[in-house]
């Protein structure tokens, strides 16, 4: 893990990380094309991952976590395993993380907390502006807030 950069706005706004709460992280990973970094507040510490739903058949959906593992953030992304509906991460013969890594246990303990709509003290959740459904721009306070944009949080 690494530290997250101190980039502002000139006012002393972080540039492109938004704060999602507690109540809107879940509804956000599962809209179906979410990035977002978790973050440690007491060490700095943070780790970027992306959930794409995927629809093997008509009525299920899954979620697969993959986790940024490079240097260019749009390519370097490592699948990690399932976001699970009850929160947590599942490992499959296809992941390419253990579950010892720092990464997996992140996420794992995180999801887990938050479905329940626990809070995950000292964690703070940060997506980069984009609609977590359509990755469209978001400009709407509120939708900032959420991680969707105003259609897409209604579907």
């Amino acid at each position: 893990m690494t530290q997250l950069p101190q980039e502002t706005d000139g006012q002393g706004a972080p540039i492109g990380r938004h704060e999602l709460k507690t109540e809107n992280v879940m509804k956000f990973l599962t809209a179906g094309r979410a990035i977002f970094t978790l973050q440690s507040l007491k060490t700095g510490t943070h780790f970027t991952y992306q959930v794409r739903a995927w629809q093997p058949e008509p009525d299920k959906t899954l979620y697969l976590v993959d986790l940024l593992s490079g240097p260019d953030n749009t390519s370097d992304y490592r699948y990690l395993g399932l976001l699970q509906p009850e929160g947590g991460v599942k490992l499959t013969a296809k992941s390419k993380i253990s579950a010892e890594a720092p990464s997996f246990k992140a996420i794992d303990w995180a999801t887990k907390r938050l479905a329940t709509g626990q809070a995950a003290p000292g964690l703070c959740v940060h997506h980069e502006g984009r609609c977590g459904r359509c990755a469209r721009r978001l400009t709407v306070p509120e939708s900032i807030e959420t991680g969707l944009g105003p259609v897409c949080a209604g579907k």
